[in-house]
């Protein structure tokens, strides 16, 4: 596989771990706004986590591309 085709199908791949990120956090964002799936502080407390786990996933994604820009 040559560098350009692996470079493409890694940009695609972030392109969509990003995306399916941030739809699952406002998915839980929405349930959290919502209150209705929400019924104990635990519950509460695990959503806030999750969100807070996604974002740090999307951070870390910019941090491996600067990282990966570097190095080409």
């Amino acid at each position: 596989m040559s560098d350009m085709m692996i470079q493409s199908a890694s940009t695609v791949f972030e392109r969509e771990l990003r995306r399916l990120v941030a739809e699952e956090r406002n998915h839980i964002a929405q349930v959290l706004v919502g209150g209705h799936s929400i019924k104990t502080i635990e519950e509460y407390r695990e959503a806030v986590g999750k969100i807070a786990a996604l974002d740090m996933v999307i951070d870390l994604c910019g941090d491996v591309q600067t990282i990966v820009n570097k190095t080409l």
